[in-house]
């Protein structure tokens, strides 16, 4: 191959035109042969250096050994002869603005070394993905008639090696995390951030390397190996990515040339008040191009199946955790970060152009309008929203004791003023059980009986309601202690019989949720969810129907309350006999048995509007799905 420029024209300007979105192509360090040798090409932007030169192992970490060229738009290039994958680098820059010179880790690292130490790997990311069969079907496994069944984890605390106490490796838990998802019937994981991170503690939500898995599990390929895995079992990989913020770490981002050059450089833009983090300039062309490329970096290279884009409130709001005073407004006087919001639009019209697919995830925590709706109709262009309004109301509900529930019956049924406004994820993520806010178990009331009926209900609840789900792991079986990411899930409980009933309840409902069109396929639309009584707050008492788009229905009933309710009438659409398909308080789940004998014959009397109904046995904190059908 001869020698070239390997920065062409192409790159140049759509980089500083911010719409370059395959920077990692070029941008780092890629092995190469050039005029018959073997080597390394290394490229990094820092147009306010006055020098920069490679350093590492190869070359005694010498300074001077290894100078790169300046070329347009700041970008320094430069080919290594007999540098390899494995070598361990880092760029030393020295600024033209102050003289301050600091050694980098490559922001477009393939690999890095396991922290604490900093450096970046040379890298190639050859591996033959086994996994075609997924990849042609995925697309109508995360859509919004499908039915989307997400589990939620943190790799380095989901099993541990118990000798050393020590989290497993991306290829030695591939296939104890398929079988489990299998077993309890959630259709995708979704991972807590596995690019790399310093602060172990951060849970991977501090990242330093936006092209580089942590090493602290493995390999690159050994992450490949993971996601292949799980495609080949059919279970879908989302990765939780963050574009928000991102840690001040020396070796970083932060500072990187010696001026704030993916930071903004005003204080009241640049620094988050709560995360003690650096905010992205979303405005600067090439710092769009950066994020753009990260994100397709991990749909391209990792084949990951959907995005969870962290802390989107965050980004829109210029005054997000500040006092009046500490930020500034935008152009118009508004509140609203508008280069943020160009950014996401534009993010999001790249993912569904070259990834047709995937989806991608909102964490937005307001009420922001249109954040899964197309950016032609003026929307942010998510696939789909987390509903945290959704989640703040039923564990406030749920964690009241039920004698006062009634006067609180609106956190139940505001819902409905909203539920399909956006696609929804309904969300009981990792946030809700860390920080002393103990596990989903343990903020139900009263004693354990009721505990594990409450939550049962939570679930059975979350699982009925319009939308897709997320659970976080520990919460199918109820953990008892919250989160601790030293620490592996609470897997002995499993042995006792509330837990082992509360982890089949989940696996039920996933059956459920997935064998009934009428439970998932119109999740996203008005027409798929319909009230019979959303206002018996003095029994605390919810009822209404799922639909699919054929006609079939799922009626379902949920008791806020421990009072067992004999004879309550219900209004249903269309006479016959009704079979209980699940009942949250049957014995197999730790229930007390108590329902309806099977099912039952609806009766001539009206109810609710409704020429039918079904008088039902409502077991206590309980809910209950029936369907008509054959005796």
């Amino acid at each position: 191959m001869p020698s070239g420029p390997w920065i062409t024209e192409e790159d140049i300007y759509l980089f500083s035109e911010g719409t370059h979105a395959r920077l990692y192509q070029r941008l780092g360090a890629h092995s190469r042969i050039v005029d018959g040798v073997q080597g390394t090409q290394f490229a990094v932007w820092a147009p306010n250096a006055s020098e920069v030169s490679v350093l590492g192992d190869f070359n005694g970490w010498k300074r001077t050994v290894n100078p790169l060229a300046r070329g347009r738009t700041g970008i320094w290039e430069g080919f290594i002869p007999a540098v390899g994958p494995g070598t361990v680098y880092k760029y030393f820059i020295r600024s033209r603005v102050n003289n301050y010179g600091v050694e980098k880790a490559d922001p477009f690292a393939f690999f890095a070394e396991i922290p604490p130490k900093t450096a970046s790997v040379v890298c190639d990311l050859d591996y033959e993905w086994q996994d075609s069969d997924w990849m042609a079907r995925r697309a109508s496994l995360i859509s919004t008639d499908a039915p989307v069944s997400i589990y939620e984890l943190h790799l380095g605390s989901w099993r541990r090696i118990a000798q050393d106490n020590r989290w497993m490796t991306y290829r030695e838990i591939a296939s104890e995390l398929a079988d489990y998802v299998t077993k309890a019937g959630f259709t995708h994981v979704e991972l807590l951030p596995v690019m790399e991170h310093p602060f172990y503690g951060s849970w991977g939500y501090q990242i330093t390397g936006y092209f580089a898995p942590t090493s602290r599990y493995g390999t690159p390929q050994d992450l490949m190996y993971l996601v292949d895995y799980l495609h080949q079992r059919g279970i879908g990989v989302i990765l939780d990515w963050v574009p928000s913020h991102f840690p001040d770490d020396q070796h970083g981002l932060a500072f990187f040339d010696g001026t704030n050059l993916f930071e903004h450089e005003d204080p009241r833009k640049r620094l988050h008040p709560e995360w003690k983090s650096l905010i992205f300039d979303y405005g600067r062309n090439e710092v769009r191009s950066f994020l753009y490329s990260s994100a397709l970096f991990w749909l391209d290279k990792y084949h990951a199946d959907g995005l969870r884009v962290d802390a989107v409130a965050s980004m829109l709001y210029l005054d997000y955790g500040r006092k009046a005073g500490d930020w500034v407004p935008n152009k118009f006087g508004g509140r609203e970060n508008l280069d943020a919001v160009d950014f996401l639009r534009q993010l999001n019209q790249f993912v569904y152009r070259e990834f047709p697919g995937v989806q991608t995830i909102a964490e937005e925590s307001t009420s922001w309008p249109m954040v899964s709706r197309p950016v032609y109709v003026g929307g942010l262009g998510f696939g789909y929203k987390w509903d945290m309004g959704w989640m703040n109301d039923s564990l406030r509900y749920l964690a009241r004791d039920p004698i006062f529930r009634k006067y609180h019956h609106r956190e139940l049924n505001f819902r409905r003023l909203y539920a399909f406004s956006e696609n929804f994820v309904l969300p009981l993520s990792h946030d809700e059980v860390v920080h002393g806010k103990s596990s989903l178990l343990s903020k139900m009331p009263s004693d354990d009986w009721r505990k594990f009926a409450n939550l049962r209900l939570l679930l059975g609840y979350q699982y009925a309601q319009s939308g897709k789900k997320l659970l976080f792991m520990g919460g199918e079986f109820g953990q008892r202690r919250e989160w601790d990411h030293d620490a592996a899930v609470e897997w002995a409980l499993l042995q006792y019989a509330p837990h082992h009933g509360l982890f089949r309840w989940v696996s039920d409902l996933n059956t459920l949720y997935r064998q009934e069109s009428a439970m998932h396929q119109l999740d996203c639309e008005p027409s798929g969810f319909e009230w019979i009584d959303a206002d018996d707050y003095e029994n605390s008492v919810l009822s209404f129907i799922r639909k699919d788009r054929a006609g079939g229905s799922i009626v379902v009933v949920c008791n806020f309350t421990p009072v067992p309710r004999e004879g309550y009438l219900v209004g249903i659409p269309e006479p016959g006999w009704y079979r209980e398909l699940l009942n949250s308080d049957a014995e197999c789940y730790g229930g007390s048995g108590w329902g309806n004998l099977g099912g039952k014959d609806s009766d001539l009397k009206p109810m609710h509007g409704r020429p039918h109904s079904l008088t039902l046995n409502l077991p206590p904190l309980s809910v209950i799905f029936l369907k008509r059908g054959k005796k």
